[in-house]
């Protein structure tokens, strides 16, 4: 969930609804993307679907309720070639919450090995290279609860219940 593998260009061309150049940093999650597509094309969005088209980021008219936070799964647990530990979380554009919660929870290509569950927060202001762990120092407690809440929303909205 750091950085660098959590962040990718998404890149288009629509001469017809996309002024050339337009960059944004609103949230644009890949759950998105079905929908966008959808909604360029004039078909309707199925209700059950999980994300929101992304057409009035890209034509700049940005909603007020656009979403300020994103959640994020990794269920490969300790699976090769990475060996990451399964976890969860959810970023904002300040802050970014990870969970390690350390189970296979019976996902295949995993390693059934449990692993000592393990929460992170960083705050990307003061760090934006992840590299000083908050969660435990006390000025940011309020804002670990925030998070948590958050978190738990996210999860719930997409029905995450593992």
């Amino acid at each position: 969930m750091y950085e660098e593998s959590l962040r990718m260009p998404f890149i288009v061309r629509y001469p017809e609804g996309v002024r050339a150049g337009t960059t944004t940093e609103d949230f644009a999650l890949n759950v998105d993307f079905a929908e966008t597509f959808l909604d360029y094309a004039g078909v309707e969005i199925p209700e059950f679907m999980q994300g929101t088209s992304l057409r009035p980021v890209l034509e700049e008219r940005t909603p007020d309720d656009w979403q300020t936070s994103h959640y994020y799964r990794y269920w490969e647990h300790l699976s090769e070639p990475h060996k990451v530990v399964a976890h969860y979380g959810m970023r904002t554009h300040r802050y970014k919450l990870i969970y390690y919660y350390g189970e296979a929870l019976g996902s295949s290509n995993t390693l059934d090995e449990s692993r000592e569950p393990e929460w992170e927060l960083f705050d990307l202001k003061k760090d934006p290279h992840e590299l000083n762990n908050v969660y435990d120092v006390p000025e940011y407690a309020e804002t670990v609860k925030t998070l948590k809440e958050e978190l738990y929303r996210l999860k719930d909205a997409v029905e995450d219940y593992e």
